[in-house]
Order: C-alpha cells, then sequence, then structure tokens
C-alpha cells in the first residue's frame, strides 16, 4: 500500500460569501474539510494523508502521525504542486488528489479508484449532466449535447511520477488536475462517479434541512351511550370517549405531537377545555390549524407513528381506514403512518376497558426556503 491522499483545503471562496473560509464552516455537525479526512482516515487505504491549508494554526485537534498538514499557494494548482513536492520524499506510488468542498464521497468510490489506477495512469470519476447545457460566445449561445457532456468530480486517482511531471512543467490556472493529462493529449479512464459527491460553493448548499421529533399522549374515560370517534372516523361500539371535545386520542396525540416538534406548547393552549366554542368540537376541526401552522412555517411529515392502546375494539379491524382518514387530514401519504394496537394486559382502567389511550412520535424536517 503506496498510496497517498492529498486534501486542498486552502481555498479562498470567494462565492461562499462567508467570515471565513467554506472549509472550516460547519457542516453536518463538524468542520466541512473533517468529513473528507475521516473518510480518507477510516478506509485505511493511504499510507499518508495531506491537508493543505491556508494557515497551519487554524488546525486546533491533533491527529495520527500519518496525517500531515502544509501551507498551500496562491491558486489550487499551486497548492497541489506544493503538496506532490512535499510527499515526493516518500516516494509515492500513487496519490489522490481531492478537494474538500466535496464531503459525501464514499470509501467504496476511493477503492473503485485505486482499484483503476492498476492499469491505468489517471482515473477520473465523471457524471453526466441531468440539465440542458448552453455555450455562450458573447451574446450568441449554442447548444451542447449533453450525452456528450461530462461533470468530473474528486478525489481523482493518478500514477505519481506521472502527475508530478505534468504539474511542473504546468504554468497555466487549473481546475482539476486532469485538466494536465487531458491538455497533453495523454489517456485519462473515467470511472462513475456519485450523485452525492456534489462540490459545496455557496452557503445555501451547506444551510442544511433541519429535521425535528415530537411526543404526542392522551387518555379519555369510555361511557356509555358516546359515540366513539378515533383518527376521525366513527368507530361501532356500544362506548365513546369522555372529554370536552369528541375525545379522539389518536388526533389529540398527533396534535400534540407536532406542537411538540415545532416548539409550540401543547394542544391545551390553543384549545383550552374551559372555553365553550369548543365544547363538543370534532376532533379534525381542531386538527385543521395545526396543519396550517405546518404548511406555514414550511414543515413537513416526515412520519407518524401510533400506538392505540386498549383492549377493545381492536385496531386491527379499522387500522385502514383510520391511516386514510388521517392521511387526507395531514395531506400526506398512507405510507407515512404506522398504527399499532397495543393492550395493557388486563391492567387498570385501561385494561377494564374503561379507558382508551394513544401515544405518537412524529418526525417532521423544516425545509429551506
Amino acid at each position: 500500500m503506496n498510496n497517498y491522499f492529498i486534501i486542498l483545503a486552502s481555498g479562498q471562496s470567494k462565492r461562499f460569501n462567508s467570515k471565513k473560509p467554506k472549509q472550516f464552516n460547519i457542516y453536518k455537525n463538524k468542520a466541512l474539510f473533517k468529513h473528507s479526512l475521516e473518510k480518507a482516515m477510516k478506509s485505511k487505504l493511504f499510507k499518508k494523508i495531506i491537508l493543505v491549508v491556508n494557515n497551519k494554526k487554524s488546525i486546533k485537534e491533533k491527529f495520527p502521525k500519518n496525517v500531515s498538514i502544509i501551507k498551500g499557494g496562491k491558486e489550487r494548482s499551486d497548492s497541489s504542486l506544493i503538496a506532490l513536492k512535499y510527499i515526493k520524499k516518500f516516494k509515492p506510488n500513487n496519490v489522490l488528489i481531492h478537494d474538500a468542498a466535496r464531503p459525501n464521497f464514499t470509501i467504496k468510490l476511493l477503492k473503485n479508484l485505486i482499484k483503476s489506477l492498476k492499469n491505468n495512469k489517471a482515473v477520473i470519476p465523471f457524471l453526466y449532466s441531468k440539465d440542458s447545457i448552453k455555450y455562450k460566445v458573447k451574446k450568441q449561445l449554442f447548444n451542447l449535447n449533453r450525452n456528450n457532456s461530462i461533470l468530473t468530480q474528486t478525489p481523482q486517482a493518478f500514477k505519481f511520477k506521472d502527475l508530478y511531471s505534468l504539474s511542473n512543467k504546468q504554468k497555466n490556472k487549473i481546475t482539476d488536475e486532469a485538466t494536465l493529462f487531458i491538455e497533453n493529449n495523454l489517456k485519462v479512464k473515467f470511472i462513475k462517479g456519485e450523485n452525492l459527491n456534489n462540490k459545496i460553493t455557496f452557503k445555501e448548499d451547506i444551510e442544511t434541512n433541519k429535521t425535528y421529533f415530537g411526543i404526542g399522549f392522551d387518555i379519555h374515560r369510555l361511557i356509555r351511550g358516546k359515540k366513539l370517534f378515533l383518527g376521525g372516523i366513527k368507530i361501532p361500539y356500544h362506548s365513546g370517549l369522555k372529554g370536552h371535545s369528541d375525545g379522539d386520542v389518536i388526533i389529540h396525540s398527533i396534535i400534540d405531537s407536532l406542537l411538540g416538534a415545532m416548539r409550540k406548547k401543547d394542544i391545551g393552549t390553543f384549545f383550552p377545555d374551559n372555553q365553550k366554542k369548543y365544547k363538543n368540537i370534532r376532533s379534525p376541526k381542531m386538527l385543521k390549524p395545526i396543519v396550517e401552522i405546518l404548511n406555514n412555517n414550511n414543515f413537513y411529515i416526515n412520519n407518524l407513528d401510533i400506538n392505540l392502546i386498549c383492549e377493545q375494539p381492536k385496531v386491527s379491524k379499522y387500522r385502514d381506514k383510520i391511516i386514510k382518514s388521517l392521511s387526507n387530514l395531514l395531506n400526506i401519504d398512507k405510507e407515512l403512518i404506522n398504527l399499532k394496537g397495543k393492550t395493557v394486559e388486563k391492567l387498570g382502567l385501561i385494561g377494564k376497558e374503561k379507558a382508551i389511550a394513544c401515544e405518537v412520535i412524529c418526525s417532521i424536517t423544516q425545509w429551506k426556503k
């Protein structure tokens, strides 16, 4: 194993519009550059890993001995050459060069690159463009066939001697090392890249959607002669749930879980049980304004997991109807709702068939506007 991995993290990030370079901004709970560094370390494919930065003092952490931190140059090509000169003394066979701005590559891609290097001097991951491409010359636009246009990615893999020789001769600015081989009419092996291996360029690329979780619980006594509503539908049963409203424990628990996930207090804040206007109100009417709050704040429901706790009636008979009702009320796919029936082995009020309880866990995501 004589493979070396160079991470270029010394760019100025002019388009990122931040006080500090993008590679030091937090992405998925850690500095952007750390994703590439930790993945390379975890792979155990490299004899040495070189992190190229503008200011070595900006790196406070201590890393294993096979990780070296060096100062880069003014341009990307300068930093790449500095790193190549640094590792020359170790006599490497292969070198992979990677942009720290691409944190989502996989170890599988690293293995594929190294494997392809056995019979090639340069191996580049790529994807075909999904978009229509235009080529602009002054004020005139030309169409390009997207089937003949590719998007190259990093890491890019090379035989060290060949890349070092080309880099030493290069005088013009380049955006990746593959350019050196292409400009010199040398063979390049292209392998399939990864859709998630996108380059982070702008600040909005790093601002991820946030996911929240909420828990809801409700319990009501059963009383004879009252209609039973669960999940917004009427259930044939000799008893119904006592409450200020219709006592629908499923919808009440859903409301509380959604409010909890949004950090909006609880159901009693929105529907106080001392106000006459909510007396005997149907629970779907209570759910409607909560769904509006979700939508107005750009929240989307990922899933609902519902436990209905009772001895009778049996949930299995009405599961599909309840899920369909909730799907319509929440305007979400039925596949996002799971409903389970639980008993309490004849214990307590529920076990004596004198009450029904429900608990709900929800997951919601607030999407970037």
